[in-house]
């Protein structure tokens, strides 16, 4: 029970870096000492994307269910749980470049914004 306890908690945790990843630039004008937070996830979780990388958390998170008397998943986080929410179709490479590509853009979007107005002050 506890296994299956911490493989819930490591998924809670690894949608929260996901989310921090595309949207935390928006948390920068609050609070712009996140930006040293924020840059790493948006370089690490483009350079998952664009390598065909498999998070490091979603092995974990399987051996925590083989642990607890779960069956595990084949391939990675994005793929069991947010592509079929987002695509009805399999990830391919080009959607994970892609990926990789939105979040860079919508992040470096958000910082131009964010230098803007840190300029206007």
């Amino acid at each position: 029970m506890p296994y299956r306890l911490l493989a819930d908690l490591l998924v809670i945790g690894h949608v929260a870096f996901i989310l921090f990843a595309v949207f935390g630039a928006a948390l920068t004008f609050s609070r712009p000492k996140i930006i040293w937070l924020h840059v790493p996830a948006v370089i690490w979780a483009a350079l998952i994307e664009f390598a065909g990388w498999v998070c490091p958390l979603t092995p974990l998170e399987n051996r925590l269910r083989m642990m607890g008397g779960e069956a595990g998943y084949s391939g990675g986080f994005v793929e069991h749980y947010i592509l079929p929410v987002l695509y009805p179709g399999m990830l391919t490479r080009k959607i994970q470049v892609l990926l990789g590509i939105l979040v860079l853009a919508f992040n470096l979007f958000i910082y131009i914004r964010f230098m803007g107005s840190q300029a206007k002050k």
